[in-house]
């Protein structure tokens, strides 16, 4: 079934990778401003229209929470209220948020996986310590690429990226440390950036056979930003993804070339 029967465009890229040297190597990590581990763009107003379309028809596909991660999911509902206060066209209340869209979210405490979805744009996703690895215990994810959370949920990291090339033992043991060395105060920031023939923003689902990324005559680019934040009572790592759809021939001349020439880097490597 099609939920988005238009594209959804923003007019430039959220990040561009390619101004990081850590953006040229796995996990290809950068710091973060507390203040920017969430995104808001011009896109807000249909994203997050989709975004409350996909929750009332599939939500069981979109928002899903184990019961060790309530705490957790209760605590980012919280950061995620208190990142809202600072941000222009906002109403913060006590007990509902009022979107720049002028949709009046009320501030539920038992769906607390399911408010932040309708309250940011960006998916969000818990992983917490189990053992030796981080496992994923709750997510709002509308804007999947090609996975799907239920597949994903309860499994470790290791688990989540084993298809993905080149995610190998060695990335793998700097991706754990990574998580286990994040700071409350010290947000990280990567990115990936993706060439797409298909605009759709919630592509849920294993790649279809002989799905290929190819950077020539793409006639989108999907780029996602995501940071990791841990959040300072649960100690849960947060993994936010802020998904943005352009046209590669609307960029700007100079951006376009830059973003070419990552892609092209990336499909040789």
């Amino acid at each position: 079934m099609t939920y988005q029967p238009e594209p959804i465009l923003q007019s430039r890229l959220s990040y561009a990778p390619w101004l990081s040297p850590q953006g040229h190597r796995l996990p290809g990590t950068d710091r973060c401003p507390p203040e920017l581990w969430l995104w808001a763009d011009e896109a807000l107003a249909p994203q997050m229209a989709l975004r409350d379309r996909l929750l009332r028809e599939c939500p069981d596909d979109v928002v899903a929470m184990r019961p060790e991660a309530a705490e957790a999911a209760t605590e980012l509902l919280s950061e995620v209220v208190t990142w809202l206060r600072d941000r222009p066209g906002y109403v913060v209340g006590t007990s509902a948020v009022t979107r720049p869209d002028g949709v009046l979210v009320e501030l539920d405490h038992d769906r607390p996986m399911h408010c932040v979805a309708r309250l940011v744009q960006s998916d969000l996703c818990i992983l917490q310590k189990q053992g030796d690895e981080h496992v994923l215990t709750a997510a709002a994810l509308c804007f999947p690429a090609h996975w799907s959370l239920h597949e994903k949920l309860g499994q470790p990291l290791g688990l989540i990226h084993q298809r993905i090339e080149p995610y190998d033992e060695t990335v793998a043991r700097r991706v754990q440390r990574l998580f286990d060395g994040m700071r409350a105060e010290a947000p990280l920031v990567r990115s990936n950036c993706l060439p797409d023939t298909n605009f759709e923003l919630f592509q849920s689902g294993r790649k279809p056979s002989g799905f290929q990324r190819k950077g020539d005559g793409a006639r989108f680019v999907r780029l996602e930003r995501q940071t990791l934040r841990r959040i300072p009572v649960s100690g849960a790592v947060v993994f936010a993804i802020h998904t943005t759809m352009v046209r590669p021939d609307e960029l700007d001349p100079d951006e376009r070339a830059d973003m070419d020439r990552h892609l092209a880097a990336r499909q040789a490597s």
